[in-house]
């Protein structure tokens, strides 16, 4: 289990970078929100330049406070309720409070410092998430696709993950392992991804939530920024969605004789939209992340991992009980490290804690990028303790929209790249643990004179022997 906060005996690099927002410089550090009170903005960034939605604060009171006692408690912010969240996951894990999303003119922080204490058991801000990769503008037998070589793989690069000599011994994933992509929506149709979108047998297309879980015909998933069953809303010019499109092309891919092929040729890929146009929520993350917890404590759903691609908030109770949930359920919650910003540096995870890959749940598996040299990519953050492993995160191509494929950068291409060897692993050993898979992709990274002791807790990834 991880340690949020411990002291640096090892430095990868001399001197880190200044604190930022878990974001690139390419990304949008705004988000669409509620009308700006007189002190806000409709986003604003706080405390180490961490982004929150302007004017509200998440709150949950402990179990059994009364109504007249919530009442006084939001008095104190002239705080009114604008969503009630009490998702599935929560219910079934015996919780009896709902997460409160409250708007308030005070000023966010100011909001959050009178409401701690009596009966709130926490108050925090509604983070701004963003995803982590820069474009750069058949790939595997040309050359491109070097985040799937190995050693003795045809094309061959050894600082590869080694899924191409996984494949060769037959190891080419199963669909009856599902992945959670928990991100931007996914182009359901694109040629190399179609045949390996889920498709929600238990609530058909009929206007009816057939299975109870509160959301109507989520045929793919569900687009929780949205509020609609609609995970992919770039159309035909792919606008839209190209991230969350690009991480499920690196997960699985199907081998099909065009474009990319995928660590996984076969496997099933639910997509979780939290991240619009400017961003996505705290909130929104934490119902993606209970959806997958529902789905497999309602159906039985073999749910092995969700890819969390994404970054830029503090540290938020709310989420950390979500990852919680999905450990009880033996859900990997697989996470990017960071990108320590346009300096080209990279900041120290174990200094200054990236959330969500620095939650200390043991089912969390931090994610550094590393480059087709095996170097630690030049933006990646990095922990000796903190950060896992290093995986393919320079010059990755994969599928994006509209039926496309292009070559980004970021430690939210190495993640999938874990994801992905998660749900290989999972697809020939049936019946393994998150535990088991975990201790499975670290026990097999390879030794590398750049991140071992230095930048990250193990090596590079290899899955060469799954």
């Amino acid at each position: 289990m991880k340690n949020n906060f411990p002291s640096m005996t090892n430095k990868c690099i001399a001197m880190a970078a200044l604190l930022g927002l878990f974001a690139l410089a390419s990304c949008e550090k705004t988000v669409e929100g509620p009308s700006a009170a007189a002190n806000e903005s409709a986003a604003v960034s706080g405390e180490a330049g961490l982004n929150y939605v302007a004017n509200e604060v998440l709150v949950k009171f402990k179990n059994g406070t009364s109504a007249s006692v919530k009442a006084a408690a939001l008095a104190k912010v002239s705080g009114e309720i604008s969503e009630t969240i009490f998702t599935k996951a929560m219910e079934k894990s015996g919780e009896t409070e709902a997460l409160l999303l409250v708007r308030t003119p005070l000023a966010t922080l100011e909001a959050v410092g009178l409401l701690k204490g009596g009966d709130v058991a926490y108050a925090e801000p509604n983070f701004i998430y963003t995803h982590q990769a820069v474009s750069s503008d058949p790939y595997f037998t040309n050359g491109s696709l070097w985040g799937m070589y190995g050693s003795n793989t045809s094309p061959a690069n050894q600082y590869g993950s080694g899924a191409a000599a996984a494949w060769a011994v037959g190891h080419t994933g199963s669909k009856t392992v599902v992945m959670g992509i928990i991100d931007e929506g996914v182009q359901v149709s694109h040629p190399d991804l179609k045949a390996n979108v889920w498709v929600n047998p238990y609530d058909p297309a009929d206007g009816v939530d057939n299975d109870g879980n509160g959301y109507i015909d989520d045929i793919n998933g569900w687009d929780f920024d949205g509020n609609n069953n609609s995970v992919y809303d770039g159309g035909t010019r792919g606008a839209l969605d190209d991230h969350g499109t690009h991480v499920a092309g690196t997960i699985g891919a199907s081998a099909n004789s065009e474009g990319v092929a995928g660590v996984n040729w076969a496997v099933t890929m639910i997509s979780c939209k939290f991240l619009g146009r400017n961003g996505g929520t705290t909130a929104n993350a934490v119902k993606a992340v209970d959806y997958l917890n529902d789905l497999k404590s309602r159906h039985g759903m073999n749910i092995v991992a969700s890819n969390n691609s994404w970054g830029g908030g503090g540290f938020s109770q709310a989420l950390s009980d979500a990852v919680d949930r999905a450990n009880t359920r033996n859900i990997l919650f697989i996470a990017a490290a960071g990108n320590g910003g346009s300096d080209g540096v990279g900041d120290d995870n174990d200094v200054t804690a990236s959330y969500p890959s620095n939650l200390p749940q043991a089912n969390v598996i931090a994610v550094a990028a590393i480059t087709s040299a095996g170097a630690k990519s030049s933006f990646s953050n990095y922990g000796a303790t903190t950060v896992d492993l290093g995986a393919p995160g320079s010059g990755v191509w994969s599928t994006t929209a509209f039926s496309n494929y292009s070559s980004y950068n970021g430690t939210s291409m190495a993640t999938p790249h874990v994801s992905g060897a998660a749900a290989l692993y999972a697809s020939t050993h049936a019946g393994a643990t998150a535990a088991d898979i975990k201790a499975a992709i670290l026990g097999s990274t390879v030794p590398t004179s750049s991140l071992t002791g230095k930048c990250v807790t193990g090596g590079r990834l290899n899955v060469s022997g799954f």
